[in-house]
């Protein structure tokens, strides 16, 4: 457990003793870390008593994303939404508000207490209270040490649900924030949810359609940047019509990790244009020290981590590629 983390658990708990009505999120187009950390808070909360509700923001959660009480995750974006109603707001694995929602403007009124628990170093904290910690692997280890120091007990629901925020956005473990510490939460998790396995492979084995033809789509697109340090894959908002792709089961992530695959392809970028002039882009590197995609993101109006990031343009699909291209010269001098 780290001292930031320590020092903001009283202070956190404290508000969460003076609310009555709490609001949690997941961000646009959430992952299983979005949405096993706030679904593990919910069920945190809802043990000492609150009053709790829990939106899915911009985007429907992935059928393959079978974590217990998915099914309670009300179907709303902050904008359908009235904020006065709830006078908490923990805002989990958001650097921005926009990663709050795209769609709406994000405006907190006055009666609503915010606490931040973050751990993208790009969060430069627009909470009452922020807890931002980028040595964490993940928003769900995060939560678990909160939990900790907080003297919530952990039970099998809270503990499968920050199991799978934690193997996810760790990359199954392999990213370079993950140490001995990370495992030590693991095994006590898995002690309490030993059928994780199952879950895992709900995730990795509930493919549509529409994702393999995305998929084949953006890989058959590739171009390369600067001797291959950069590899840009696209696909355009006519090529989801043509082809009749769920713009919901579109995931760019899984395309820029192939494309740092590759041995030589230190950056791998994946942009779609889910509506006309929206580019979605998604950015991983094999060599976090040297490329760290977080910057790339930033200078292009976004936000995450060294190894992995992501930010929208409005623009076209070459506008977007001759952008990054071009910001990506002057960030890593290329």
């Amino acid at each position: 457990m780290t001292e930031i983390v320590k020092s903001s658990a009283p202070k956190i708990l404290a508000e969460i003793n003076k609310a009555n009505n709490i609001l949690l999120h997941c961000h646009p187009s959430p992952d299983p870390d979005s949405v096993g950390s706030a679904l593990a808070m919910k069920f945190a909360l809802e043990g000492l008593g609150k009053n709790v509700t829990l939106i899915q923001g911009d985007n429907e959660i992935p059928k393959a994303f079978d974590f217990p009480g998915v099914q309670t995750i009300a179907k709303k974006s902050y904008g359908e939404i009235n904020p006065v109603d709830f006078d908490l707001f923990i805002v989990l694995d958001a650097g921005s508000k926009k990663m709050i929602s795209f769609r709406n403007e994000v405006v907190f009124p006055e009666n609503m207490r915010i606490i931040i628990v973050d751990h993208h170093a790009s969060n430069e904290g627009f909470g009452h209270i922020n807890c931002i910690d980028a040595s964490y692997s993940s928003a769900s280890q995060m939560i678990f040490d909160l939990l900790k120091e907080m003297g919530v007990k952990l039970t099998h629901d809270i503990a499968l649900n920050l199991f799978m925020g934690m193997y996810t956005d760790s990359g199954g473990f392999k990213y370079g924030k993950v140490n001995s510490e990370t495992f030590k939460i693991v095994a006590e998790l898995v002690d309490l949810a030993p059928e994780f396995a199952k879950t895992i492979f709900t995730m990795d084995n509930s493919n549509s359609k529409s994702a393999l033809i995305f998929e084949g789509l953006a890989l058959s697109s590739l171009r390369e940047f600067y001797g291959g340090n950069l590899v840009i894959a696209s696909v355009t908002n006519q090529q989801i019509i043509d082809n009749r792709i769920v713009k919901d089961e579109i995931y760019t992530s899984n395309i820029s990790n192939k494309i740092k695959s590759v041995e030589g392809q230190n950056i791998g970028v994946c942009m779609v244009e889910p509506e006309p002039n929206l580019i979605k882009m998604s950015f991983r590197t094999r060599d976090e020290n040297k490329y760290d995609v977080s910057k790339l993101a930033v200078a292009l109006g976004g936000g995450g981590h060294k190894a992995a990031a992501g930010a929208r343009l409005n623009m076209t699909i070459p506008e977007a590629i001759d952008k990054v291209v071009e910001t990506a010269k002057i960030v890593y001098n290329l």
